[in-house]
């Protein structure tokens, strides 16, 4: 069974458990029903938002559906260089979470790696819950932020309610940047 696979069954487990139907999570998590049952079959791959959104929903932390344990690490974690969970949700897009097993977190903290732009691909903005900061280490980062558009450089920042539709693009070369997610609420 491969990762999506897995994930897949992780919600659908959880979601039967909670008594949740899927048109409920769907709505909740502001996904499509038809995405969200294409998810749960493992037919589609999620976007990092539609699952962070889903793990709000489900009441977990997101690396509960990464996988499959809970965290467990309370006074702190340590990632080393290169060493976060890491996962890919989408092809332009590579995450490594830095705080994978830390539990009851306020924030997801992430290096994201964004590719270089190609020519025709068209990408699909996304929304989710809380607030996010972006801090660009490498590379630029065009953000299309609720309707505005965003260069940042090597430095820059960006700090944005998150249920705002936002796309990132890296048109001169892949860049990485650190994400931190916010949350509204703490999964315990």
């Amino acid at each position: 069974m491969n990762q999506i696979q897995m994930i897949a069954m992780r919600i659908a487990d959880l979601r039967e458990i909670l008594g949740m139907s899927q048109e409920e999570v769907a709505r909740k998590s502001q996904v499509p029903l038809e995405d969200y049952e294409a998810y749960e079959r493992g037919e589609k791959d999620f976007s990092f938002s539609n699952l962070f959104n889903i793990a709000e929903t489900l009441g977990v932390d997101i690396s509960d559906l990464l996988t499959g344990e809970s965290p467990k690490l309370r006074g702190y974690i340590l990632t080393r260089n290169g060493k976060g969970l890491a996962f890919d949700r989408r092809k332009q897009y590579h995450y490594q979470h830095l705080a994978y097993n830390f539990s009851r977190k306020l924030a997801e903290p992430f290096i994201v790696t964004v590719e270089k732009d190609q020519p025709g691909v068209v990408k699909q903005a996304h929304s989710h819950e809380g607030q996010e900061f972006d801090y660009v280490l490498e590379g630029y980062l065009r953000i299309i932020l609720g309707g505005n558009e965003l260069l940042l450089a090597p430095g820059d920042s960006v700090y944005y309610d998150s249920s705002l539709p936002h796309v990132m693009y890296a048109p001169e070369g892949d860049c990485r940047f650190i994400a931190v997610v916010i949350k509204t609420s703490v999964n315990e």
